[in-house]
């Protein structure tokens, strides 16, 4: 069998399936139809291969500027446009409509055909192959409904929680396309529903076995050489969704189902999602399996420049491909390292980070001095953010944010190419590229598409809801242990013993906050927070972003905060439209509230 680098090298022969006049059926011209992937594996695999394409991450912030912890200095950005008031059920950055449903026709497509294609003339090993393959297809197909429903789910005006329509049935030019909108809960139960079932079939991970390893449903085939299995699903595979991905998933749909915007109308518990979190977690044997140096994953060069092919680090439950390149670097290194500055992070996130001691910097406590803000932070601020008059790398001159700079680096001192808010972007980038056209050095990144420590963050959450800080429901460990686990890995609190998450562990309004704001920090510029806002039903989704000017007229510096940009949503923003063209298409479809 082929990996899945071949065979999207052979998706080619899945786009006559695409052309808009043949979506359903072969043209005349065409002298293959689907029963063609009946004894072509390849073809077959080809079909299943654009839902892996379509998949619905980001390798860059993208909707981070949308929200109160980054602005962009680039003015024909959508999500400034988004952000600002020009967001409508026709004009939508967010939509994920059209391509997750184009990958769950593929899906269903592949799952209607599967059992008779011939994958191995072995009849046991042809049953392996049929297994994995329609377990990757149902766990995909579950990414891609999670992803829709978390984009356009909604109240509508009539009072219900809606979801997307579910399609399991690949369509045809004679199928009923206008379907009404299920339930947010039967949604969510389809999801849950095709992850178990991918579970069933799926190993927990690729990876070759011996002899003594086989599973036993194998075993009862009669597969007694582990050669055989390691066909199917050994070291070759890695890099498919597998059993542990699909688990994650599963408890990123169940938190979203529990949060306030949703728990009226859903069925699903804090303590459901708390536990479907800890299933992931407990396989890393709880907090102490927190990845030492899973804070900075993107900048730990030598673990990037040894991954083998497939293969995640201890932090990363599911990556994406390793590629070289300086794309992100070219968008965001200031304007004297060659970059476009395009990520601004704001003063509101700046002001997330704690002290060093672990208190919040407007805590008495924390010993903040405005006059010297970077002074005695949270270490993930500087892993994070380029701060004034600090560097971008080891080897990289300082750089001045602001007004008294000499450069382009300076705060609003040229137009769409120097930062709006006195910061840049530090996470994500590699400081050993240059985007210089002199050098044009270029290095290994992957995106994180799932971490360990979303995860963790999740369960912290759930568990702090459902049991209490310091509860566990049964599990192991509390929403209270994760967070220390966090904040010991991040350096904060360790000369006091963390006295402030001592102070708030009987809160649990206090605790919310705090696990609120660690999971704003860890998974800042991840394409977390809009999601998280809106979840939360929280005001901050129309915070003004800020940022903060810095003189030096006479020798000492002076900080000034600033408004940078106000933020338009309206209330019923909380949840995302259905694209207005679909509405018009399909009487059944109904709109979410205001739009």
């Amino acid at each position: 069998m082929l990996t899945m680098k071949n065979i999207i090298k052979l998706v080619v022969l899945v786009l006559l399936f695409t052309a808009c006049d043949d979506m359903f059926e072969p043209a005349l011209e065409n002298n293959r139809g689907l029963d063609a992937m009946y004894n072509e594996p390849t073809y077959a695999q080809g079909i299943l291969a654009n839902a892996y394409i379509l998949l619905p991450y980001s390798s860059t912030p993208n909707s981070d500027v949308a929200t109160d912890d980054a602005v962009t200095n680039d003015n024909e950005n959508d999500y400034l446009a988004m952000a600002t008031g020009s967001w409508t059920a026709s004009d939508n950055p967010m939509s994920q409509w059209q391509g997750r449903r184009n990958a769950i026709q593929y899906i269903n497509l592949f799952l209607a055909n599967t059992n008779e294609v011939v994958w191995s003339k072995d009849e046991v090993i042809n049953t392996m192959y049929n297994d994995r393959l329609k377990g990757e297809a149902y766990a995909l197909r579950a990414v891609q409904m999670y992803s829709l429903l978390l984009a356009h789910g909604g109240w509508t005006a009539g009072g219900e929680l809606l979801g997307i329509p579910i399609i399991t049935e690949p369509e045809t030019a004679d199928s009923d396309f206008n379907l009404p909108r299920n339930t947010f809960q039967e949604c969510i139960d389809q999801i849950i529903a095709d992850a178990n079932t991918a579970l069933d079939l799926l190993p927990l991970d690729f990876g070759d076995i011996s002899d003594g390893e086989i599973p036993s449903k194998y075993q009862s085939l009669g597969v007694t050489n582990a050669g055989d299995y390691n066909r199917v699903n050994g070291n070759h595979m890695r890099g498919r969704i597998t059993g542990r991905i699909i688990e994650a998933v599963r408890a990123q749909a169940a938190l979203l189902a529990a949060s306030p915007s949703y728990n009226s109308g859903t069925t699903v518990t804090w303590e459901d999602a708390a536990n479907f979190a800890a299933d992931v977690l407990d396989r890393v044997g709880g907090p102490s399996g927190l990845a030492t140096d899973g804070h900075t994953w993107y900048a730990n060069i030598s673990q990037i420049e040894g991954l083998a092919s497939g293969v995640a680090p201890p932090e990363i439950i599911w990556r994406g491909d390793v590629g070289q390149n300086n794309d992100l670097e070219t968008d965001n290194f200031p304007p004297s390292l060659y970059g476009n500055g395009r990520v601004n992070p704001t003063q509101n996130l700046v002001d997330a980070f704690p002290s060093l001691d672990g208190y919040p910097i407007n805590d008495p406590s924390s010993g903040y001095d405005p006059a010297n803000p970077y002074a005695n932070r949270d270490p993930r601020l500087n892993d994070y953010i380029v701060v004034n008059e600090s560097t971008q790398g080891p080897n990289s001159d300082v750089i001045v944010t602001g007004t008294y700079s000499d450069n382009n680096d300076g705060i609003n001192k040229e137009n769409g190419l120097s930062t709006r808010t006195g910061y840049y972007m530090r996470k994500l980038l590699r400081y050993d590229c240059n985007p210089n056209p002199e050098f044009d050095t270029e290095q290994k990144h992957y995106t994180a598409r799932i971490r360990y420590t979303e995860i963790f963050l999740a369960y912290a959450e759930a568990a702090n809801e459902a049991w209490g800080p310091t509860g566990t429901g049964g599990n192991t460990y509390s929403a209270y242990d994760v967070i220390k686990a966090i904040r010991e890995r991040a350096g904060i609190g360790q000369d006091n013993g963390d006295a402030y998450l001592e102070s708030v562990k009987g809160d649990q309004d206090k605790m919310r906050e705090l696990i609120r704001n660690e999971r704003r920090i860890e998974l800042c510029f991840e394409n977390h927070r809009f999601w998280d806002l809106r979840r939360w039903d929280v005001a901050n989704l129309n915070e003004t972003a800020r940022g903060m000017r810095i003189d030096d007229p006479n020798g000492t510096y002076t900080y000034s905060p600033i408004d940078v940009e106000s933020r338009n949503y309206a209330d019923y923003m909380y949840y995302g439209p259905i694209p207005y063209g679909e509405l018009q298409k399909w009487s059944n479809l109904e709109q979410n509230a205001g739009w």
